[in-house]
């Protein structure tokens, strides 16, 4: 089978990642509690930064939140690996700026995620992703963003919606955790 993935939010934790740098970098102490209740993508209102703020925040502290110590959700890595093992083509399709692609694509192989040469997409916008998709004709897709898996209702891809708490709105099945991955499958 061809397995699509979606990187941030989907395989490794990114924004809860991005909030404690921002934490750190702002000098405050607010909870994973209060990350786990935002309705938006964005993480910034939390710490009392307007949109150009968070945005500019967001911006200036991309290097660090991608490259540095950003785990992979419980069992996410695992999963990945045994596709493989089991003969499964996995593809990675993320929007991440095409400045980081490169540099993406190292420090995945660094965490052990494994990547087939052709297999890694980046630096698109939603509209590309969906593109990529339909193109590959993948058999499932996993993805935490909305605006991506609601374009993907017209094609025979099983769609999986990454549980966050900014798509709580959205009815596909839902994965809320890796370990329950193959049960999605059936």
């Amino acid at each position: 089978m061809k397995f699509g993935f979606d990187i941030d939010d989907t395989l490794i934790d990114l924004r809860a990642h991005a909030f404690s740098l921002y934490n750190k970098k702002l000098d405050k102490n607010i909870s994973q509690e209060v990350f786990q209740t935002l309705e938006r993508v964005e993480i910034h209102e939390p710490f009392g930064l307007s949109d150009a703020e968070g945005s500019a925040m967001w911006n200036s502290s991309l290097e660090e939140i991608y490259f540095t110590n950003c785990p992979s959700f419980e069992g996410a890595l695992e999963m990945l690996q045994t596709l493989v093992q089991q003969g499964h083509e996995i593809y990675y399709i993320t929007s991440r700026p095409k400045q980081y692609c490169q540099q993406t694509k190292v420090w995945m192989e660094a965490q052990g995620f494994p990547i087939t040469e052709g297999h890694f997409f980046c630096g698109m916008r939603d509209a590309e992703k969906v593109a990529i998709i339909k193109e590959l004709t993948l058999d499932v897709y996993v993805d935490d963003k909305p605006a991506v898996l609601e374009t993907l209702h017209d094609i025979t891809t099983k769609v999986i919606l990454k549980n966050q708490s900014y798509n709580q709105h959205v009815e596909l099945p839902r994965l809320n955790h890796w370990h329950d991955f193959i049960k999605l499958m059936k």
